[in-house]
């Protein structure tokens, strides 16, 4: 990809999943990489296997003070934020009426108010030199809603109003700002939400049958559109949302 080599990108969530995938795909097109995670272990892990471009920050990103420090504490080590990736997400699955507001909290905390604060803390540096990339892991729960994640489908779907929004805010600033949409995919969030034993594999089975492609999304499956979005190829493109879902959603 063009435009990469050199450039300092946050990537949150980045101790597991998808996380890992997109922080070792970015630090292969020659990016340095501040790698966010709520556990520190899990992004020294990750930051250990991409090597001396990364660096590993413990932060809860749903505690706003946090979140400035690390963003310092990583701008002084590694330069600039050019690239951040908003992809920290947590849920746990039930039906709505069956949920509590202490769940609510937590799940609005990590989804909603986490990139928020992720954001609004990087966005500054990059108004203030009139560049940067900001993209956002989304759902297409966002798009197409997904049973027993009312309140996480409520967080990634603002999301993406949100991201369309600052698009437009930040388009005089040289800034492009764009929204992923996994469908099902191999990671923590699915597992809790099919379950195990029996049950659990015939769930995955039946998603399975659903995708065009018949299989779920790894996380490899995701490093490159990000790694795309976050390149001078993107420029041009701002505001958009882009489902990586193997055919299961086709949004027009």
């Amino acid at each position: 990809m063009k435009g990469l080599s050199g450039k300092t990108a946050i990537v949150t969530g980045g101790g597991g999943g998808l996380g890992t995938a997109i922080s070792k795909r970015l630090a292969e097109e020659g990016c340095r990489i501040g790698v966010f995670d709520l556990n520190l272990g899990a992004a020294e892990k990750t930051a250990a296997e991409i090597g001396e471009a990364a660096c590993a920050f413990g932060v809860d990103i749903s505690d706003l003070d946090a979140v400035k420090s690390a963003v310092a504490a990583c701008e002084e080590k590694l330069g600039p934020t050019d690239i951040l990736v908003n992809n920290a997400g947590w849920d746990q699955v039930g039906n709505f009426l069956q949920t509590d507001k202490a769940l609510w909290e937590k799940i609005v905390g990590i989804n909603l108010w986490g990139p928020l604060h992720m954001t609004h803390t990087v966005a500054q540096g990059m108004s203030d030199r009139a560049t940067g990339k900001i993209i956002t892991i989304s759902s297409d729960a966002a798009r197409v809603g997904s049973s027993g994640e009312g309140v996480y489908s409520a967080c990634k779907g603002g999301m993406v109003a949100f991201s369309k929004t600052l698009a437009r805010e930040l388009a005089r600033k040289n800034i492009n700002v764009n929204v992923v949409c996994p469908g099902p995919s191999d990671t923590a969030i699915l597992n809790d939400f099919i379950g195990e034993g029996e049950m659990g594999q015939k769930i995955y089975e039946g998603l399975k049958r659903a995708i065009p492609f018949k299989r779920l999304g790894q996380p490899d499956d995701f490093g490159g559109i990000v790694a795309f979005l976050a390149s001078s190829e993107a420029d041009y493109i701002t505001g958009q949302v882009i489902s990586v879902s193997g055919g299961l959603t086709m949004v027009g």
